[in-house]
């Protein structure tokens, strides 16, 4: 799919009348007659395809002067796959915006850490997607906005400056500019056995959407067979986690349902809400485009049957790029059991303590300022690891080295690659799961290369990796479908 799709009228009003889901989160229908704007798999009547134009954002269908369709809510979509597949600078400020860094400091902030002028930033974001980072921002507190009304019983002041607005008025004018309701109004929609969890403060219970098809397995098999104790745990069905957050922290359980991910946050500020939503959704790697990945997957005879058998298979990433860094550091050239152990020791002495009264929780992962005081002596590992770590620490908690959703992946890869200790497997994995680069690949990985004999690939990573350039830019999801072969639990939904 084309990154301009939304220019393309014919394809966009077939995809509209045939209600295909596969679009929702890609463009969005905005209707003349109505002035409503919908996701492409409405279930109303589709309107006449000349009464129809087509935005590439729900910002920019608003700033248009449409509001959201109520049957549909398009301000539910899964999120654009495009902003998970590229690097460039509106893919970076998109996955920035998302964790919230508009609302926290602004477009200049937002700038400045993308490292262009506010007028470049602004400039590109609207030209592409019809509106620029404040529009943007405003389109998303709106929908954290909407989702504090409908699944809790807060008071709406306490909603408005818990999902970003200024001030209570803006947040009512903002709220029926966008739903043609007021909050009280779309409070009253709601059926009154569907609030929050249990009533329990700080707590909510969401759907997060995906695209169809999604394979659990390795998804939530890799979290839970690689879980750090304390950190992480499987519990009840669902994965969960704690989460450091830029007002607090919480909690975050996940379990796979058919069509959707049942997500329940604890969050000890509520401001917090759609950072942590946005994280959960990059670690499942919910707004990929499977069709699409695993249509270029199938034109390799050898990989269409993995495909063909266990179709959707996502990429398992991470909440926090430097924590993953630290534990593919701690994993190298060692077994699942030992990674974890290391990981559980560092958590145990260095990780801030939280309380968990529904599961085994106990601590936030040490953030690199805490690491960055370790005594390279208490490290149970070769010394030339220490010196990998603590390299790698200093860096991180100085700012030398940072790793974010806005990080540009060739000029993070050449970072890390300057690290000592650090070898194309290890780069490539952060690359993958921390950075988000759907392209990357472990052609030296002994997983790997022991599928690929297996199956009649090239094992050699030389030869692998020429034979690998047909897969791209999907390299590291051929690598979980290769994976994928072996008996591992990381490719087994926990029970």
């Amino acid at each position: 799919m084309q990154t301009a799709m939304h220019f393309d009228r014919e394809r966009c009003v077939r995809a509209v009348q045939s209600k295909d889901a596969r679009f929702d989160g890609w463009f969005f229908t905005a209707v003349l007659t109505t002035r409503i704007y919908c996701r492409p798999s409405c279930p109303a009547v589709p309107p006449k395809p000349q009464n129809m134009t087509f935005y590439p954002s729900a910002a920019a269908c608003q700033q248009a002067g449409f509001r959201a369709c109520k049957r549909c809510r398009p301000d539910t979509s899964p999120g654009s796959p495009e902003w998970n597949h590229r690097a460039d600078l509106v893919a970076r400020a998109m996955r920035l915006i998302a964790d919230g860094v508009v609302d926290r400091d602004g477009v200049p902030g937002l700038a400045t850490r993308l490292g262009y002028s506010t007028r470049q930033v602004e400039r590109q974001l609207l030209a592409e997607l019809g509106a620029g980072p404040l529009a943007l921002a405003r389109a998303q507190r709106a929908q954290t906005a909407r989702l504090l009304v409908e699944t809790t019983a807060l008071p709406m002041a306490e909603i408005a400056f818990a999902a970003g607005f200024s001030s209570i008025r803006t947040f009512n004018d903002t709220v029926r500019e966008v739903f043609a309701l007021s909050p009280s109004e779309l409070r009253t929609r709601v059926p009154k056995n569907s609030g929050s969890a249990a009533g329990t403060p700080g707590t909510l219970a969401l759907r997060l959407p995906f695209r169809a098809p999604l394979n659990p397995d390795n998804l939530f098999g890799h979290l839970a067979a690689t879980a750090v104790p304390g950190v992480e745990e499987w519990r009840d069905g669902a994965y969960r986690r704690t989460l450091r957050l830029p007002y607090g922290h919480g909690i975050a359980a996940l379990t796979p349902r058919p069509d959707h991910i049942a997500c329940r946050l604890t969050l000890s500020d509520l401001r917090d809400l759609t950072v942590a939503t946005s994280r959960c959704r990059r670690l499942l790697d919910l707004d990929a485009d499977p069709v699409a990945v695993d249509d270029q997957l199938r034109t390799d005879p050898f990989l269409a049957p993995l495909v063909d058998k266990a179709p959707g298979r996502r990429v398992p990433r991470t909440v926090d790029e430097a924590e993953f860094a630290v534990r593919a550091v701690l994993g190298q050239q060692v077994s699942t059991a030992a990674a974890r152990t290391h990981a559980a020791r560092l958590v145990t002495a260095h990780g801030k303590p939280l309380d968990d009264p529904e599961g085994g929780l106990t601590h936030l992962f040490p953030s690199p300022e805490a690491l960055a005081d370790v005594d390279p002596e208490t490290l149970a590992m070769p010394r030339t690891r220490r010196t990998t770590f603590t390299t790698l620490v200093r860096q991180l908690a100085d700012g030398t080295l940072h790793l974010g959703v806005e990080s540009d992946w060739t000029e993070a890869r050449a970072r890390l690659l300057d690290l000592p200790g650090f070898g194309p497997w290890t780069v490539d994995v952060i690359a993958m799961r921390a950075l988000g680069d759907p392209d990357a690949f472990l052609p030296t990985d002994l997983g790997i290369r022991r599928a690929a004999g297996e199956l009649g690939l090239p094992a050699t990573p030389a030869a692998l990796t020429a034979r690998a350039e047909a897969w791209r830019p999907w390299r590291a999801y051929a690598v979980q479908y290769l994976w994928a072969t072996d008996s591992h639990p990381i490719n087994f939904l926990p029970v």
